[in-house]
């Protein structure tokens, strides 16, 4: 577990994520637009994982990342901050939310989207709108579209 509390920008957390490809294409992401990355394990995949390491290359770096080893030590460790739950189930558009620069943008599982006691924990609950009888994007893409947006809010303006 790494963490580093004098970080101040947009932070997107992944709970407990399944394939690493999309990991190691956050990780990417996030260390190429300067966010900061959390992980929420336990993770479906080894950092180990042969599918990961191709996709991350050489943009890990554990330093810039801070695991948490459960979603009940994220949420303690949290509780000052102001977390954002990125889901399909929300009926308010992220074109629609004012982001702040220390926000948490929390994405759900690619298999199950997050347990619904943390949808009820959490008060900003945010959907990227998509074409009718779609379902999902892909993770990665995801964080891609908000990472944008935050920083168009907090950074690049």
């Amino acid at each position: 577990m790494t963490h580093n509390s004098s970080y101040q920008g947009v932070k997107i957390a992944l709970f407990e994520p399944d394939i690493p490809q999309n990991t190691a294409a956050i990780i990417r992401t996030c260390a190429c637009l300067g966010a900061k990355l959390e992980i929420i394990e336990p993770c479906g995949f080894l950092l180990s994982d042969k599918r990961f390491k191709r996709v991350v290359m050489d943009y890990m770096d554990e330093k810039d990342i801070n695991f948490y080893q459960s979603a009940d030590q994220f949420f303690t460790e949290k509780q000052k901050d102001r977390i954002i739950l990125m889901t399909t189930k929300a009926s308010i558009s992220y074109t629609k939310f004012k982001f702040r620069k220390n926000d948490t943008i929390l994405f759900g599982r690619e298999s199950a989207g997050v347990p619904e006691k943390v949808h009820k924990t959490i008060e900003h609950r945010l959907k990227i709108p998509m074409g009718i009888n779609k379902r999902s994007l892909n993770l990665a893409s995801s964080v891609a579209i908000i990472l944008a947006e935050c920083l168009k809010q907090t950074k690049w303006t």
